[in-house]
């Protein structure tokens, strides 16, 4: 990230002030060590760290991997996972597994997709047997691909875990970004999704005087790129033009809006009429990522580690609904855990039934 823009206090507001202190880890050895699977540049862990949790990633793309190393306190391992990787008796499992078999912009062939990453992650809990674990997805996955979704809660039932499952929106939780993502939590104990923000944060709010700075390295859109957005616009029927407007939280960043020149792109808009595209410290803040986060690589590396991360923010406070499940110290017995999961199951099938 460009250090001018990072270091100037006038670009900083209450949001990014808040988030620069919140989100700095704060280790507690008392805490179960945390592993995450599939770990990219460490926003999931960096929620956690930022509650406690002493952290230990595991990501295939050195970029990412070196980010991770370089801004937390735990270490990251550059390896590509299998159903056998071994991992040091993790308490704790989270992981945001990948997302492009499942994903609306991608082919979304699910189970049949090479990249999936569920087996990988069930074979860990099954080998492992943690006391929790956490796993994030996109929302394809409660939709298109959802008999795949209740193939792996069956699995991870039989396992002798409770299951909680939800789509939450990163907006809810402190992120100036409408991001719906699945949530699966297994626990035999009594976990409980951290509840709803009601204040929403703009990107204005976000980007501060940023938005409307023209940095050195500002790509500008072309002649040709508006007009081929006029027109994708219109094909889409869009109601509003998809610039990012200041006075309400972002559209969900991802890679390929971030760094792909498309009529999704994420652009801004100056008081000149011309449009720019997001610069990486811009992105970064939109994904709640705090200023002092410096991300390794090439700007197109940097556009996708931010891209494919987990908000740190949301992190933040799942990872506290994950200490309050600690701190509450309270665990059901195997056979307690099996007759809810057999009442649950009977309960889902009386539903269907009634159904026809």
């Amino acid at each position: 990230m460009n250090e001018n823009y990072s270091n100037n206090k006038l670009n900083t507001s209450p949001y990014t002030n808040k988030i620069n202190s919140l989100l700095k880890p704060k280790i507690n050895h008392n805490l179960p060590l945390v592993m995450d699977l599939f770990a990219g540049c460490g926003g999931l862990s960096l929620g956690f760290e930022a509650q406690g949790f002493l952290t230990v990633g595991y990501e295939i793309n050195r970029d990412a991997c070196l980010s991770y190393s370089q801004n937390l306190q735990g270490d990251c391992l550059n390896i590509k996972l299998t159903e056998y990787t071994e991992l040091p008796n993790p308490q704790i499992i989270i992981g945001g597994v990948p997302c492009q078999p499942f994903s609306v912009s991608g082919k979304q062939k699910g189970l049949n997709d090479t990249r999936d990453g569920f087996p990988i992650f069930i074979s860990a809990v099954k080998r492992y047997q943690p006391k929790l674990f956490l796993i994030e997805n996109v929302r394809g996955l409660f939709y298109r691909n959802k008999p795949y979704l209740e193939k792996i809660i069956t699995q991870l039932r039989q396992l002798d875990y409770l299951i909680e499952v939800d789509l939450l929106n990163s907006v809810w939780y402190d992120t100036p970004q409408n991001r719906e993502r699945v949530f699966i939590v297994g626990h035999r104990g009594k976990f409980k999704f951290p509840q709803k923000i009601n204040i929403k944060i703009s990107a204005g709010e976000a980007l501060g005087d940023l938005a409307v700075f023209i940095p050195p390295e500002s790509n500008f859109l072309t002649p040709s790129m508006d007009s081929y957005i006029i027109k994708y616009e219109k094909a889409s029927h869009c109601s509003r033009p998809r610039d990012l407007h200041l006075d309400q939280p972002a559209r969900t960043v991802t890679c390929r809006n971030l760094a792909g020149a498309t009529g999704d792109m994420q652009r801004i808009k100056l008081p000149d009429g011309r449009r720019r595209r997001l610069i990486p410290l811009e992105a970064a803040r939109l994904q709640s990522f705090p200023d002092w986060f410096k991300f390794n690589g090439s700007e197109q590396s940097v556009f996708n580690q931010i891209g494919n991360a987990v908000p740190p923010m949301l992190a933040y406070y799942l990872a506290k609904s994950c200490k309050d499940y600690f701190e509450l110290n309270f665990f059901y017995d195997k056979n307690e855990i099996i007759a809810k999961n057999i009442s649950i199951t009977n309960q889902q099938s009386s539903q269907q039934l009634s159904l026809f």
